[in-house]
């Protein structure tokens, strides 16, 4: 047997492992490289990564002889301590899914045997005269030559995001964020899609203020990891007791609704995940001894559908709704939840517009701009309402002060008072970035790839916040090129 074929056959099965790894769950599921508390984890996978280029490239096509090989067998040593370190410090720092940990699992099995087969060749290997001697393999040279590139991209790319993290850090340390205040006295939340990108934020800020927060999720564990215990976490409303005291409730959950198709299929789990689990919450607080004071409910400016380009009439809270699905959606979500007044509940529907933060939507809107192919989407002419998803926090903390008055009802547009045409947008965020933003995406082919969701990026509303505005709260970022250069 050919061991050190073997040895480079395993490698290539290595190489198409990890860019699994790296791309379905470390980009995609986890996002990484926008968590700061994966700064850490991110340095080790950068310098594994760089390890692994120079060994995939470095034996692609040579056999490392004489001290060479003691240099490949050094090379090994420190790539399984950096190893042992990353397993140890993503328990520390996450919860990792199934997937990830089974995929985790026999990566290790697959480069232990490899590290096993290719160090046995090195006890051969430094006896020979010290030289890097050519000895291609055809196209699995060629492939491993190319896994090599790969992954040394990689981990340039976690690098930057290391940089990238640190960066915020310090801005953030000298920003001196404010603390918000909530309510005069501490207060008992509920707060459902508590783990998504703006909940995350949200309950840091009420913890932060000393409130008691209590998360319905479906993953438990997940959410207590993620909130380091400080939270607590319950799979059903079930498992509230009619004579549970909550003073709030913050409803932000629901499926993604940006990715896959809109069949009829993927429009009823999106009710389902939204409405139905709204009339969930009344249903509890129907059978509720202690009723809370608030409920504030999430929506979205789909609500008002699409506003024809080239018009730029503002809309607030008052314009109608069109008979189109986002627009529906957002209709049955909001009489869900306004069915809570019935029993004496404050009720507040926030319509999110598009929330700039360093997760959600907004990394992937920036990525091709950052590589300088970004541009327009579609005409370019479309509006886009947007706000940062620090005024998010700090817009629903001003109601929840509010409803101590008894103030709170209806609706409130989230979003910044400074509205943006799509191609305007991609001048901004080209100059924040220093990058060209002149690529435009065609209409059509967002359209053949999403269908009618492509609604959500090639059309848009020119939405105000009249209401938060007529209520005296003032935005911290009321421009577009504040909020992205904060971030």
């Amino acid at each position: 047997m050919n061991t050190h074929l073997l040895a480079l056959q395993l490698m290539a099965a290595q190489g198409c492992l990890g860019a699994f790894d790296t791309i379905y769950h470390h980009e995609i599921t986890e996002a990484l490289p926008q968590k700061a508390s994966a700064r850490l984890e991110l340095t080790i996978h950068a310098t594994r990564a760089l390890i692994y280029s120079l060994l995939f490239v470095g034996l692609a096509a040579w056999e490392w002889h004489g001290a060479w090989a003691w240099v490949l067998v050094i090379v090994f040593g420190v790539e399984i301590v950096l190893t042992l370190w990353d397993f140890v410090v993503e328990d520390q720092t996450r919860l990792l899914p199934a997937t990830e940990r089974v995929t985790h699992t026999v990566l290790a099995i697959n480069a232990g045997a490899f590290i096993a087969l290719l160090a046995l060749n090195s006890s051969q290997w430094a006896t020979l005269p010290t030289a890097l001697v050519w000895q291609p393999y055809g196209w699995l040279s060629v492939f491993l030559a190319l896994c090599g590139v790969g992954v040394g991209l990689s981990g340039l790319r976690d690098a930057y995001a290391v940089w990238q993290l640190g960066r915020r850090k310090v801005q953030e340390t000298q920003e001196q964020e404010e603390k918000l205040s909530f309510a005069a006295a501490p207060q008992c939340v509920l707060v459902t899609g508590a783990t998504g990108f703006i909940g995350q934020q949200l309950v840091a800020a009420l913890l932060a203020d000393g409130h008691a927060v209590t998360v319905l999720t479906r993953q438990p564990k997940q959410a207590a990891w993620t909130f380091d215990g400080q939270v607590r976490c319950i799979r059903s409303l079930n498992e509230l007791s009619a004579a549970q005291h909550i003073d709030m409730v913050v409803n932000l959950a629901g499926a993604r609704i940006v990715g896959q198709r809109w069949t009829d299929a993927r429009k009823a789990a999106l009710r389902r995940s939204r409405v139905a689990l709204t009339q969930e919450l009344v249903a509890w607080i129907a059978r509720a001894q202690h009723k809370p004071r608030l409920l504030l409910s999430a929506s979205a400016i789909g609500y008002y559908g699409v506003q024809p380009q080239g018009d730029a009439t503002q809309l607030d809270e008052d314009s109608a709704p069109q008979a189109i699905f986002m627009s529906q959606l957002c209709q049955e979500w909001e009489a869900a939840a306004r069915e809570a007044e019935k029993f004496g509940v404050q009720v507040g529907c926030m319509r999110f517009g598009l929330v700039f933060g360093h997760q959600g939507s907004l990394p992937q809107m920036l990525l091709p701009i950052r590589f300088g192919v970004g541009g327009p989407l579609g005409s370019g002419k479309q509006w886009v309402s947007w706000v940062h998803v620090r005024d998010v926090i700090r817009s629903m903390a001003h109601l929840v002060r509010r409803s101590e008055q008894g103030a709170v009802s209806g609706a409130y547009n989230f979003c910044a008072p400074e509205a943006i045409e799509q191609r305007r947008f991609a001048q901004v965020a080209g100059a924040v970035l220093h990058r060209p933003s002149f690529m435009p995406t065609p209409a059509f082919a967002m359209r053949a790839l999403l269908g009618e969701q492509a609604d959500l990026l090639v059309e848009g509303q020119r939405v105000a916040p009249r209401r938060l505005l007529a209520e005296g709260f003032v935005f911290r970022y009321p421009q577009l090129e504040g909020a992205l250069r904060s971030l």
